[in-house]
């Protein structure tokens, strides 16, 4: 089947400031597609289908939120039979700050069992056949599928970036700590990162600057051709020929554009990354997930409940050797761009995988996420299926702008 277009959260919100559209006609649009599509792609775990218009940036913009943030008006459940008809008293605190900016919540999107593996049911807008990736998985597909503008999820392998190259949108993974996870069901507190879905980086640059004030927002005043570090790991040989070409393609098209290429090598610190954060990650689930376990063991996943007997065999020890890897790695880290801006280097090591059983593999995007460093899917290419393919732009710790930019000046030129 065809994907609609995503829809682009910035254009709408400069039609409804100019009068040429309002919130009653986006609405009905985003409702159209809803209706045509949903029970296909299943990309909500909940909704309440309303037109609004509430002062603020992100006016009439509505936004898909990840079952996993608490919202007041709508249950939370995780994707788990454990939180049936569970209704939180408050807002998650993103939640809060997207309806301070102004914006509608469209619904909550389809999640993995709390956001780790065991998938939900929603499918790839591009092939219902192939999965949209996880954990943030109906955020993805919804923005894919013109749902709504824009949404969030949340990473803490893969679970922004991925999805997002699978299903052809911008994903963009913030610094760690850069927006709030409070309300947010914890998987890692080490590792859990709140992030945003829209049309292109410009659109999500826009929603994550209008609901926390910061300035993130891309401006082609001031971008100008990056020096970019081609990114080369252990894993690359995990790659598919098509994300080969997709990284070629890139290269090429940034040398032809003005931008300088350098080769830049993962050292040993790095390579150590994806150890340390599958310690990190399970040593923190084990006890994140203490009552789940202790009180509906029954109802967790077979999958979960497994991967939860393992993570308990995690001594501290070596969590706090896999901590000291993780310091010792955001240490060395700095000399990843002596030589360069930014890094690209593959979202997923291919196109979205055939089937549902399986969201894909993270080996690229665990030590970012390890790192904290701001990451943006880069959509554009596809593979010979026509199925998308992504590369990802990874700035240093705390230079989101620097990564926006530049995903919008290499999106340019896909």
């Amino acid at each position: 089947m065809k994907p609609f277009a995503p829809l682009s959260a910035l254009s709408i919100a400069r039609d409804l400031e100019a009068g040429t559209l309002s919130p009653q006609d986006v609405f009905e649009h985003q409702n159209e597609r809803i209706k045509a599509l949903e029970e296909t792609l299943q990309v909500f775990a909940s909704s309440v289908p309303k037109a609004a218009a509430h002062n603020g940036p992100l006016r009439g913009i509505s936004i898909g939120v990840k079952d996993i943030y608490d919202t007041f008006d709508m249950p939370t459940g995780h994707n788990s039979p454990i939180y049936t008809d569970h209704h939180p008293r408050a807002d998650s605190s993103l939640v809060a700050m997207l309806r301070e900016a102004g914006a509608t919540i469209a619904g909550k999107t389809v999640t993995t069992e709390f956001a780790f593996f065991h998938p939900g049911p929603t499918r790839n807008p591009h092939n219902t056949n192939h999965t949209p990736g996880g954990s943030s998985s109906g955020s993805a597909a919804g923005v894919a599928a013109g749902f709504f503008p824009a949404a969030i999820g949340s990473q803490t392998g893969g679970s922004v970036v991925r999805p997002a190259a699978f299903c052809g949108v911008s994903g963009y993974k913030p610094s760690f700590r850069l927006f709030p996870t409070v309300g947010m069901k914890c998987f890692s507190w080490l590792l859990d990162t709140a992030g945003f879905f829209a049309a292109s980086a410009a659109d999500n640059a826009f929603v994550a600057s209008a609901c926390s004030g910061r300035n993130l927002q891309v401006r082609e005043a001031d971008i100008s051709a990056p020096r970019i570090g081609v990114f080369r790991q252990k894993a690359d040989h995990l790659q598919s020929d098509a994300m080969q070409s997709a990284i070629e393609q890139m290269i090429n098209a940034a040398q032809a554009a003005g931008a300088s290429v350098v080769e830049i090598t993962a050292s040993e610190e790095f390579e150590a990354c994806d150890a340390a954060h599958s310690t990190i990650q399970d040593y923190e689930a084990y006890r994140a997930l203490g009552f789940e376990r202790q009180n509906h063991a029954n109802l967790l996943s077979p999958m979960l409940s497994d991967h939860l007997a393992k993570a308990a065999l995690v001594t501290s020890d070596a969590y706090d050797n896999a901590r000291r890897t993780a310091n010792r790695a955001r240490k060395a880290s700095h000399a990843l761009f002596e030589s360069c801006d930014i890094l690209i280097a593959p979202s997923a090591p291919g196109a979205a995988p055939e089937g549902l059983a399986s969201t894909g593999n993270s080996v690229f995007n665990r030590p970012w996420t390890l790192l904290g460093m701001p990451c943006v899917n880069v959509p554009g290419t596809f593979d010979a299926n026509a199925m998308p393919l992504g590369v990802q732009v990874i700035a240093p710790f705390g230079q989101d702008q620097k990564a926006l930019q530049a995903a919008h000046w290499l999106e340019k030129r896909v």
